[in-house]
């Protein structure tokens, strides 16, 4: 049974901006993006404290974003089960805890385990933000909130924290691991403010996987799949993890520049964003995504050329265009194109891969910088977005 959305013909609906339950549904998406945009600025001070190998950083964030690979596909069960609330709050207090325990860490091993367990609470933001937009709106008004709310609140989240992260990172390698203590009077604000109907049925979990295996077999809906894979592959493999390392080794910038260097991308990730309703009416969803792909080849492809350390805001930004135009017209396509009565099942297997991307990625680039170096992990990058080309063209072919 589903829940019943506030949202009514009767009764005519607030404003976005006059609603409170936006407010709250934005603040737990902004925690949701917090737990890596705002440390890796800090990693090269990360690496020398605690007498860590760089090539070995990019473990920091697989660890932390590895959960949702694991808890994505039964995340939309549980909440349906047990209600939207008993799942958002119990994680906030994770995440808070358990981010805000790693600032004090005397070592690397015991800080992965912290960013593990931080990584559980962070596991459930992204889908039950999004979730309680579907329950909570209808109509435009739910796809104005979906639009706020993923490429403005988040990507905007995601430019500043890395701003943030890298002028605290000045002070100490540890100060941007504080940060996550803002989500315990957020999981407050979601339990005595939010106002959200919560369902009152039940799901089954093994109609609910079948389904999801059954969505993979469907070739244009796999190369979707693939296509939100390979997003946070280069994002959290090439740029996220690594860029912070080849500024701090080749220009010997501190952590505020590199802040400032990694924001950029989000800020070009907004702007895109923005002219997508634009780009739509004269090219289709699917020639969006295959030309986000090769602007990731270009961008990736002109970081090791670089020589001046702000020339690399032209890499970035080609980058956060890119993906400014890819990942939504990836989450429209999907939209348009998958069976009504499995799209939630059907977005939580999206989800999922993006979780599986943002594990992955650390771990191929850091292959990459074994067998190569710091440059080598933007050429291996330039590949991966050429085959993934590759292979989406052949999947979402007519």
């Amino acid at each position: 049974m589903q829940p019943a959305r506030i949202d009514s013909e009767q009764t005519p609906p607030k404003k976005l901006y006059m609603d409170i339950n936006f407010y709250v549904i934005c603040a737990v998406s902004l925690m949701a993006v917090l737990g890596v945009a705002s440390v890796t600025p800090a990693f090269p001070k990360v690496s020398l404290a605690l007498n860590i190998n760089p090539k070995n950083l990019g473990l920091l964030v697989t660890v932390y974003t590895f959960p949702a690979v694991i808890l994505g596909p039964i995340i939309g069960v549980l909440a349906d089960r047990f209600g939207r609330k008993k799942i958002i709050v119990p994680s906030l207090f994770l995440f808070a805890i358990a981010g805000t325990a790693c600032a004090f860490a005397p070592n690397f091993n015991l800080l992965l385990l912290l960013r593990f367990l931080q990584g559980i609470g962070a596991a459930p933001l992204v889908s039950m933000s999004l979730t309680l937009i579907g329950d909570l709106y209808a109509g435009d008004r739910r796809t104005t909130a979906m639009g706020y709310n993923n490429a403005s609140i988040t990507s905007v989240g995601t430019a500043i924290y890395p701003t943030i992260g890298g002028a605290l990172a000045t002070l100490g390698w540890y100060y941007p691991f504080l940060l996550p203590i803002l989500a315990l009077p957020i999981g407050l604000l979601v339990l005595f403010v939010l106002k959200n109907p919560e369902p009152q049925g039940e799901r089954n979990l093994q109609e609910y996987l079948r389904n999801a295996v059954q969505a993979l077999k469907n070739r244009k809906l796999a190369g979707l799949f693939l296509g939100s894979a390979a997003n946070f592959v280069l994002l959290y493999g090439a740029y996220i993890s690594y860029l912070p390392q080849l500024i701090n080794d080749t220009f010997k910038a501190p952590a505020a520049a590199i802040g400032l260097i990694l924001s950029s991308v989000s800020i070009a990730i907004v702007i895109a964003s923005s002219q997508l309703g634009r780009l739509t009416r004269k090219f289709h969803t699917t020639t969006l995504i295959r030309a986000s792909f090769i602007l990731y080849a270009l961008a990736l492809l002109t970081v090791p050329l670089i020589q001046n350390l702000w020339l690399l805001l032209i890499p970035t930004t080609i980058f956060g265009i890119g993906l400014g135009i890819g990942a939504p017209s990836i989450q429209t396509r999907l939209t348009e194109i998958a069976p009504k009565q499995y799209l939630a099942t059907i977005l939580s297997v999206n989800g999922t891969f993006f979780g599986l991307g943002q594990t992955l990625g650390p771990l191929l680039m850091l292959l990459a910088f074994s067998l190569g170096g710091i440059n080598s992990v933007f050429y291996a990058g330039a590949v991966f977005a050429i085959l993934t080309l590759v292979v989406f063209r052949y999947c979402t072919c007519l």
